[in-house]
């Protein structure tokens, strides 16, 4: 029997294969060799050809080799087309560590099994060769508890895992990898295994998890990156047990949000705190067809130095626009206000400008008469930032909470302000928060959250405990001094900011 929380990826397998066909029969002999199920379906099966695919999949995504060990990843298992490129920001920011072995832990989508099943020797074939599996390591995960053990048949059509393994092969040498598969177990029998594997593992720094899993499946584009950004946002926060509750009544959605909570779960056991949500993109964005979408999202969890050293802090500076991509965003931003607020309508906006096809965060706030009459954002970047741009303009005008909707006769009395955000990073000191350069973002708990933009400070004149106590009180509804606890999370990043008056 399919979980619920897995009839989803199963459909949209189920639909593939309508196409393509059924997976070959896995073939493993005496030796317990794994042989491909998915090559040529989900991948390109020619080895010249799938090893071209992942480089140029690599070489395009606008990330950089992160000079710490990368302790986890996050990728998408859809066939490349779809979610390949998504997937090589994980792969490629994790390129420039020497892995001995790769754990991949993917859920099963066929065999419902209240366990979790270890192929413990041997190896997996992929086109791009032979993988040896790490039996040491295998074995010492699979003593932890009676739960842990081999089911060969979990891994008989199953692609979630199998997909995982060419990326690993472009982008790493000379590895073995541990393959684990994930049935229908408690949250306990998660917890084991995150436990189990930062004992098997230690303080080595050459094991590299895998957590494969796609986001939402099939809703209209806005909805799944609504949901989506709402999932992502628990992620960020290491909120696994409200990712575990949450995926089980579908008010998030994950096909493999069990290996993500494992993987968190190990990680926070590590003590590798941090976590850059990498790209987001369904396959809207590839196939055009926005009425039924599946998401996807890379991500890398690390630890040990905060990254705070002059060059990684230029990295997470927003990579600043031309006036003519300033000129656009505002131009959207007005139109779709325009449209929006006069006819209800969500303008379909085309764009071929690389810098705005960019996946990046944005806040659009409105101002009448030189007062503040909406704003709205998003923090994390789930979409082109044209796309942030128009839908944030729609919900500053309509969805902020603290005015009314914005009405057709105040149109022509609204001035646009536009915030492109960078990624945000977080800080063990507030003596790094420069006023007017970075925004913050304070965060404590499940539900108690708040930003302020940079340009907050200078419009009030605060100075930094000011700033950062009204950012407790009024937006994350904390105490005032609640950035002095040390289990309150502050992070900053900086934005670019611009309005009409800057363009004319």
């Amino acid at each position: 029997m399919i979980s619920i929380a897995n009839r989803t990826c199963f459909v949209c397998l189920f639909l593939f294969l309508c196409v393509f066909g059924f997976f070959q029969t896995v073939s493993h002999g005496e030796d317990k060799v794994k042989n491909p199920n998915v090559a040529g379906q989900f991948y390109d099966s020619n080895p010249s050809v799938l090893r071209s695919n992942i480089e140029n999949f690599i070489s395009q995504a606008a990330v950089k080799p992160y000079d710490v060990p990368v302790d986890v990843i996050i990728a998408p298992h859809a066939g490349y087309v779809f979610s390949g490129q998504v997937a090589a920001y994980s792969y490629k920011a994790a390129s420039k560590t020497s892995y001995q072995t790769v754990v991949v832990i993917a859920a099963s989508h066929y065999f419902g099994f209240n366990g979790i099943s270890i192929w413990p020797e041997s190896a997996f074939l992929t086109p791009l060769g032979k993988i040896e599996v790490d039996s040491e390591l295998a074995k010492k995960i699979m003593d932890y508890d009676p739960a842990f053990r081999f089911e060969p048949k979990v891994f008989e059509k199953e692609h979630s895992l199998e997909v995982q393994l060419p990326f690993a092969q472009v982008t790493f040498k000379d590895f073995r990898i541990v393959p684990i598969l994930i049935g229908q177990p408690d949250y306990s029998t998660i917890e084991k295994l995150a436990q189990a594997l930062k004992n098997a593992i230690g303080d080595r720094k050459d094991v590299l998890i895998v957590a494969s899993t796609d986001m939402s499946h099939y809703h209209e584009d806005n909805y799944a990156r609504k949901i989506d950004t709402y999932t992502l946002d628990a992620v960020r926060d290491f909120n696994v047990k409200k990712i575990w509750e949450e995926c089980g009544i579908k008010k998030m959605e994950m096909c493999g949000f069990m290996p993500v909570v494992a993987a968190l779960l190990y990680a926070k056991e590590r003590g590798a705190g941090n976590i850059d949500i990498l790209n987001y993109a369904n396959s809207g964005d590839v196939t055009g067809d926005k009425g039924k979408v599946v998401g996807y999202y890379s991500a890398v969890i690390y630890g040990g130095s905060k990254l705070r050293s002059a060059e990684v802090m230029t990295k997470k500076r927003v990579n600043r626009l031309t006036y003519d991509q300033k000129n656009r965003l505002i131009q959207i931003a007005k139109t779709t206000i325009k449209e929006y607020v006069e006819r209800g309508k969500v303008l379909d906006i085309k764009e071929e400008d690389p810098r705005l096809l960019e996946n990046e965060g944005a806040f659009v706030t409105a101002h009448k008469y030189g007062q503040l009459r909406g704003c709205i954002g998003h923090i994390i970047a789930v979409e082109p930032l044209y796309l942030t741009v128009r839908d944030m303009a729609i919900a500053a005008v309509s969805q902020d909470t603290r005015f009314d909707k914005v009405r057709k006769e105040e149109l022509p009395y609204l001035e646009i302000e536009i915030s492109v955000l960078s990624k945000p990073w977080v800080i063990d000191n507030i003596d790094e928060v420069q006023l007017g350069v970075h925004g913050v973002i304070v965060s404590k708990g499940v539900f108690n959250h708040g930003v302020y933009l940079p340009q907050v400070a200078k419009e009030t004149g605060w100075n930094r405990e000011q700033f950062l106590s009204s950012l407790c009180t009024h937006k994350a509804g904390l105490p005032a001094d609640c950035w002095k606890d040390p289990l309150t999370k502050i992070e900053i990043f900086t934005a670019e900011v611009f309005s009409e008056t800057d363009i004319k």
